[in-house]
């Protein structure tokens, strides 16, 4: 059954008349004007809903006092149309406000009329940035700005890492104006905008495809688009009809034209397969679809639309916007609406007799303060914008745009999904290619004189090792790139210009790269890219070699330098002492007259750096001092070994001058190869005598000569040249130190090239191939004529062994340490009797009686009870050699402490400085009076 049409507006009437009737005595009437495009879908589309806000929201509200009452007008789709109807509204229907116009330019104008009438502006689709920069606190964008939508589509480029993008868009005002925020955010990601495309609204099918044609002979491959559906429509269509559609490119469609991919034709959708979307993302709720079935019965009703219409989102923020505003009239609480009109003759202008409205400052306050759940979510203005929060990453396809993803302002990019790119592919584009039909590559060469290997110019052909190698990266590449080699020089052949100005002119764009012997430094860097090094890094100094003219007698002392030579003979010595202080008393090797203790204690010590020693060691002390000393003599010996064999063998190979610090002192000249950076490196370390060379033959020459006749004594250079000119001139001259590193040769392009992560890749498989050694054989001959002897200070010093000296030396001392305490605390009776009976109790006297007691023999020691035990016979200690001593046997105890005899005989004793095996047993008995032994069957037991 069909609806009946006149039924439902004679509804609708009815239901106004009774509204009207209702609130007639109470509610106050507001004008506001309505300014849009009426023909277009946006214009009829937006009208419709603010009908409906308005109808539902006093439908919701019919307690309160005003009442919008709307009067509409034309702008007919034109920047002076809608100025004028503007200006009509204002004068004539004395509105409080305006919702619209449609277009940004339309706003432009109108904001500048509204300001001075002091009536807010409230547009739904104007969103253009910079209508912000006229600053009027009555213009409300209740639609989001363009800008709002950069950081989104910035963050799908970083996540997908592409370096750079094409910008598409109108050339009008509504294009213009989101260009410099997208240019400024994609920056913030590393992204950059080598090109950007401008099509005026009106240009023609050709004119779109020849812009396209020149899009592809370009090297990027992703392209943002930001203009209005009807010009993106078009453009899609030719992109597609060209080929532009296909696999390895990248569509990015901003919300102008994303936000109506819903209303589109299937066949239009067609043409656009493949391209991502950023647009607004509206909640779903029950009230949105509620409104959603309302609107479309309404809107049928009241036009003649061959197919359902699509509610899209200006007809929601065209919703929201008349409900803000009639919240805002409310809230104003004024009785009266009125306009101040000026004083003047009636000969003035309609814009001289512009009024002012007495309430617009009101109103103003009231939206700024707005706030409210709408049909598009939390609806909230802020400084006259209405803010915006979070979008939507749509893929298109035939069904209109299916969601992959979400962006917004906290989180960012969220839910990547999988998404169905140009060509039907799930494979993610890189980003660019190498235009098949695009211009050939003009690549700049170094011309020079020397070290022609690397690269020459042979008439008008380009040759060399450099050459070669790029040659090979370039067909290893998966696309083809045509390249002419143009040799930097001037007319009669010759350079023209340094490296560094080689680089400028890649910078400045006269040429699409550079290949040649270009070194990687970080001053050129700022200027160009550079792919990865495909040779070795780092300046070195060569010299010449001398003859042996060192007397080869005193070669064994060279290994170690004289600081070692005496830390080392200082700890022999230190050895020798602490294993004769640890052994002299219980060792009979280590006793006998001083002289032969002072042998036998260094003979020990340095036998110990053969292992030669055959002195038996008692103490257990000095047997752990010995086998940490063994193991620093094993290390230092086989270091003295191996130091010494390699300067047996490169003796013959000698440096007139082994480091830059005696360049510096003798203030000698150095050589560096013209035009190479390494003049500034050599300046900065403070060398001033310093001369050019152009070829190997010519340092050759140069170091011939010498620095004192005109020639040089030393030359900086680069490894590869190094390498070169050692291997023309073998045995002639050496590499020393010092090295600075450097990054190696590169290939220079413009920064921000595309070529130069797909080349970087290509030169390490190159190195890593078979490539390269067929190339340094073609170049440089065999494997050997790029190996070089380097020559640095192979002697050895203390800071070497300084960690084993420090362990041995802290092992001996606390050694000593340990012995002497128990050599204390075992003697200090002795030492105390010894001082008690002597008259003078100094503590020089002290340090006699103890050095005395130190040098006798230890007779408590097992090694002297097993060679001379004493016998104990009828109460008497017999001694080896029939010796005895008596025992008082009016007493408990053995011998008593107060014996003279037996004192004054171990006096005679010590004099002597030794003792007769006769006079060991007493030595023993005076050792053991300090102990209480009862009877003689104990004194027997204890031996």
């Amino acid at each position: 059954m069909k609806p009946n049409h006149g039924s439902h507006r004679a509804l609708w009437f009815i239901a106004a008349c009774l509204l009207l009737v209702a609130t007639a005595g109470e509610a106050q009437n507001v004008s506001v004007g309505v300014v849009l495009d009426m023909e277009s879908w946006v214009g009829k589309m937006g009208l419709s809903c603010i009908d409906m806000s308005l109808s539902e929201f006093y439908e919701a509200n019919p307690h309160y006092k005003t009442r919008v009452v709307l009067h509409r007008r034309d702008s007919a789709g034109d920047v002076v149309g809608a100025a004028a109807a503007a200006l009509h509204l204002i004068n004539n229907n004395k509105v409080e406000a305006i919702l619209g116009p449609t277009t940004s330019m339309q706003t432009n104008f109108v904001i500048k009329l509204a300001h001075k009438a002091h009536v807010p502006i409230l547009t739904f689709t104007a969103s253009t940035p910079a209508l912000a920069s006229h600053r009027s606190p009555y213009f409300f964008r209740l639609t989001h700005t363009d800008s709002a939508q950069v950081a989104a589509i910035s963050a799908l480029l970083k996540a997908y890492n592409w370096r750079e993008v094409v910008l598409i868009y109108q050339d009008d005002e509504f294009g213009d104006g989101m260009s410099p925020y997208l240019i400024h955010a994609l920056q913030g990601v590393n992204a950059r905008v080598p090109y950007q495309s401008i099509i005026d609204p009106t240009a023609t099918e050709d004119h779109i495809g020849e812009e396209l044609y020149k899009l592809m002979t370009m090297p990027t491959r992703v392209f943002v688009v930001h203009m209005l559906p009807s010009l993106a429509i078009r453009l899609f269509a030719k992109a597609n009809e060209i080929g532009m559609m296909r696999e390895g490119y990248v569509w990015i469609l901003t919300d102008a034209t994303a936000n109506l991919l819903d209303s589109m034709t299937s066949s239009v959708l067609k043409s656009m397969e493949g391209a991502l979307g950023v647009r607004t993302y509206v909640p779903k709720s029950m009230e949105l679809e509620r409104f959603k079935i309302k609107w479309k019965r309404k809107f049928i009703m009241e036009n003649s639309v061959p197919n359902d219409p699509y509610l899209d989102i200006f007809g929601l923020w065209a919703y929201d916007a008349a409900r803000a505003l009639a919240m805002a009239v409310e809230k104003t609480g004024a009785k009266n609406f009125t306009f101040e009109n000026p004083n003047g003759s009636e000969n003035l202008t309609d814009l001289q007799t512009l009024g002012v409205s007495r309430n617009g400052e009101k109103i103003v306050e009231a939206l700024s303060k707005t706030k409210f759940m709408g049909l598009t979510g939390n609806y909230e203005i802020l400084n006259g914008q209405l803010q915006s929060t979070e979008f939507e990453i749509v893929n298109v396809n035939s069904n209109g745009g299916n969601r992959v993803g979400f962006w917004n302002t906290e989180k960012g990019l969220l839910s990547k999904d999988t998404v169905i790119w140009p060509g039907n592919t799930v494979a993610v584009p890189k980003g660019w290619e190498f235009p098949t039909g695009g211009k050939r590559l003009r690549i700049g060469v170094p011309v020079k004189k020397g070290y022609s290997e690397f690269m020459k110019l042979k008439g008008k052909e380009v040759e060399g090792y450099c050459k070669d190698v790029f040659d090979a990266a370039i067909e290893m590449l998966s696309y083809v790139v045509s390249v002419d080699y143009i040799p930097f020089a001037v007319s009669d052949g010759s350079s023209a210009g340094s490296y560094d100005e080689l680089i400028m002119q890649v910078y400045k764009g006269v040429y699409d790269g550079a290949v040649g012997d270009i070194t990687i430094v970080a001053n050129r860097s700022k200027y160009v890219d550079f792919t990865l090094p495909f040779t070795d890094s780092g300046v070195s100094m060569v010299v010449p070699t001398k003859a042996n003219s060192m007397n080869r007698a005193w070669l064994f002392l060279k290994p170690l330098t004289v600081g070692l030579w005496i830390t080392s003979l200082c700890f022999l010595v230190f050895m020798g002492f602490v294993v004769w202080f640890l052994e002299h008393r219980i060792n009979p090797a280590f006793r006998g007259p001083p002289s032969h203790q002072i042998g036998t204690s260094l003979w020990y010590s340095f036998c110990t750096m053969v292992f030669a020693q055959r002195e038996t060691l008692i103490s257990n002390l000095a047997r752990l001092v010995v086998v940490i000393w063994f193991f620093v003599m094993f290390v230092l010996t086989q270091s003295y070994t191996a130091s010494l064999t390699s300067l047996l063998t490169v003796q013959q190979l000698q440096p007139t001058i082994t480091n830059i610090n005696e360049l510096l002192t003798k203030q000698s000249w150095v050589g560096y190869l013209d035009g190479s950076f390494v003049w500034g490196l050599l300046t900065s370390v403070g060398i001033k005598n310093l001369k050019s060379y152009r070829s190997p033959e010519e340092l050759d020459k140069l170091l011939k000569l010498g620095g004192s006749n005109g020639g040089i004594d030393a030359a900086f250079d680069e490894t590869p040249y190094i390498k070169l000119f050692l291997s023309k001139f073998p045995n002639k001259y050496i590499t020393a130190d010092p090295t600075y590193k450097t990054d190696g040769f590169g290939f220079a392009f413009p920064i921000g090239s595309l070529l130069v992560a797909d080349i970087s890749r290509a030169v390490l498989n190159v190195r890593e191939s078979e490539k390269m050694n067929q190339l340094q054989m073609k170049w440089f001959g065999g494997d050997n004529s790029w190996s070089s002897v380097k020559v640095t200070s192979s002697r050895l010093n203390v800071s070497n062994f300084w960690g084993l000296f420090l362990i041995v030396g802290t092992a001996a001392i606390v050694s000593l340490f340990i012995y002497f305490f128990i050599f204390l605390r075992k003697e200090l009776h002795t030492l105390r009797h010894t001082t008690t009976e002597g008259s003078n109790s100094s503590i020089r006297s002290k340090i006699r009686a103890l050095l005395r007691i130190y040098d006798k023999r230890d007779l408590t020691s097992h090694t002297f009870r097993k060679s001379n035990p004493p016998q104990v016979v009828d109460n008497k200690i017999q001694a080896n050699h029939g010796d005895s001593v008596g025992a008082s046997s009016s007493s408990n105890y053995l011998l008593s402490p107060s014996n003279d005899s037996i004192h004054d005989t171990n006096h005679e004793f010590s004099k002597s400085g030794d003792l007769s095996p006769s006079n060991q047993a007493v030595e023993m008995v005076i050792h053991t009076t300090e102990e209480i032994v009862p009877q003689n069957e104990k004194y027997r037991s204890r031996f």
